[in-house]
């Protein structure tokens, strides 16, 4: 072997050793807020704006936003008007402080068009934002969408102008409103000082399920409140990817609650800027609903639901992160036709046992945090939305309140 390749082959190793995860760098994008598709299940648009209002997790120096058209079966225009801007007072709805409005660009180009199974990503805007800082997001939707791209349980409201390009206006005349959200499913920023990104999977329990409505009381709204109230830690993003309805093993006849976990994955977990940590809470779905009738074919064993579980293990490991296992909360005598089953009991109890000593790096024992000690089979009467399978706002932050902060040191 001749000199020169010798040099070369020892320069390169060494150079090899000294690369880092982009988790070790200071400052650096992550996710900090975010809303999964579903299937195009929402209504056309077409010469509309809409404006969406959303609460970051952790702050930065730059933000930059993720406009999807994932699911979506025409392209989707941004007719040279995309915007982010801080709220105002005013009671007008959806107002914005105009002053504080950003145009977004795509490659140094107003507007955009992300084609069906695709999204696109907005040029960073420099804006100082703390932690729990909220923007707004106004996008210009010139063509009709066909059945639009929706985070159906958004919890949030969204404005919808009738007829025109508001996105720079302060309020928009007499818009509609909707609590889904549309063709936005992540905000990032630029955070300093070690940054990291966590992720939450699941279903309408992550997704917020009947929470009150633009107050941000899920259980990661309460877990990003609690890391950013930390004195001298590095920034944590914390990116919803709960999806009500959602399972592991299947999609739902009906569209509104897929993809499954397994098939999005890697468009809504392993694809987050500088992801760190995983909350993996799936499964009663698969149970409740297979148990509910009309989805025989779709039944499931305890067992394979494991087996999901151990492959979102294995893909989130290979990808460098960590991932703990929530364990799945009570839901005796719901209100859903058939969805609770003496043998459904059983096969969330032997799921809850395997998460508690199987594959994850760490458990969050939320059943623990919210069934009833006199009742484990349920849900605690101050917890329980109504539903019996759903928590309320207070339960939600007793969810938040039980998640350890070390996990994510």
């Amino acid at each position: 072997m001749e000199r020169k390749t010798m040099l070369f082959i020892a320069a390169a190793a060494a150079t090899l050793l000294t690369i880092e995860s982009p988790a070790a760098h200071a400052d650096g994008w992550i996710g900090s807020w975010g809303a999964s598709d579903v299937f195009p299940v929402g209504p056309d648009v077409n010469f509309q704006t809409l404006r969406q209002f959303v609460r970051l997790s952790a702050g930065g120096k730059q933000l930059r936003v993720r406009f999807s058209n994932a699911t979506g079966q025409y392209p989707l225009v941004i007719g040279g008007a995309a915007h982010v801007a801080t709220p105002t007072a005013d009671a007008a709805p959806g107002a914005i402080d105009a002053a504080a409005d950003h145009a977004l660009t795509f490659g140094g180009v107003s507007g955009t068009t992300v084609p069906p199974g695709a999204e696109v990503v907005s040029d960073p805007v420099e804006m100082d934002l703390p932690a729990l800082s909220t923007v707004a997001i106004s996008l210009f939707v010139p063509r009709w969408t066909g059945p639009s791209v929706i985070h159906l349980d958004g919890v949030a409201t969204t404005y919808i102008s009738d007829n025109g390009d508001f996105t720079a206006a302060a309020a928009m005349p007499s818009p509609h409103a909707s609590t889904s959200r549309f063709f936005i499913d992540e905000v990032d920023v630029e955070a300093a000082g070690q940054p990291g990104a966590l992720v939450t999977l699941g279903d309408s329990i992550t997704d917020g399920y009947h929470s009150k409505v633009d107050a941000n009381h899920r259980w990661p709204d309460r877990l990003a409140e609690r890391l950013a109230a930390r004195s001298n830690a590095a920034p944590v993003g914390v990116v919803n990817a709960g999806v009500s309805g959602n399972r592991i093993l299947h999609d739902h006849p009906e569209d509104l609650f897929g993809p499954n976990a397994l098939a999005r994955l890697d468009r809504d977990v392993l694809s987050t800027p500088g992801l760190r940590w995983v909350v993996l809470m799936e499964g009663i779905n698969d149970i409740g609903h297979s148990t509910s009738g009309g989805l025989a074919d779709q039944d499931v064993t305890a067992d394979q639901i494991i087996a999901g579980m151990k492959q979102i293990i294995a893909r989130v490991h290979d990808h460098g992160a960590k991932i703990y296992g929530a364990t799945l909360t009570p839901y005796e005598g719901t209100v859903f036709h058939g969805y609770y089953q003496p043998e459904g009991e059983a096969k969330r109890e032997a799921v809850n046992n395997w998460i508690r000593k199987g594959d994850f790096d760490a458990v969050i024992d939320f059943d623990a945090a919210v069934r009833d000690p006199d009742h484990p089979t349920r849900m605690r009467a101050e917890y329980d939305e109504g539903d019996h399978l759903h928590p309320n706002d207070a339960g939600y932050r007793a969810m938040g309140d039980a998640v350890d902060l070390k996990l994510f040191e």
